[in-house]
């Protein structure tokens, strides 16, 4: 396979331009890194899932108020090659936000000798 057969079957690769935010820097925000949920019960807040294809990942919790800017990721994609959206978000310091983390609960198995 040439070069140019290679050049010619990829798809068009489009770069978007960085927009610095105007009323945001790091002495009033700070960065948190996800994939963004709408919250299944309070309109005014957002879910930001850390890493959503591992088994053992948290999510944040934050007032949408609160952002003063958000940024586009590239996407995450799993090995099935499910791809989900990735956001960087920056929260005004002094914000409250909740950090949470799943998990099962289950009986820890006695250790045998």
């Amino acid at each position: 396979m040439t070069l140019t057969h290679i050049v010619d079957v990829k798809e068009k690769f489009e770069l978007q331009a960085y927009a610095k935010p105007q009323d945001v820097d790091r002495h009033t925000h700070i960065p948190f890194s996800g994939s963004p949920r709408k919250h299944p019960i309070e309109q005014d807040r957002i879910l930001l899932i850390a890493d959503p294809f591992t088994t053992n990942t948290f999510y944040y919790e934050f007032k949408i108020a609160d952002i003063g800017f958000a940024e586009e990721l590239s996407n995450m994609t799993n090995i099935d090659g499910d791809a989900i959206p990735m956001a960087r978000i920056w929260v005004r310091k002094q914000s409250v936000g909740v950090r949470c983390t799943p998990f099962i609960v289950d009986a820890i198995a006695p250790q045998r000798p």
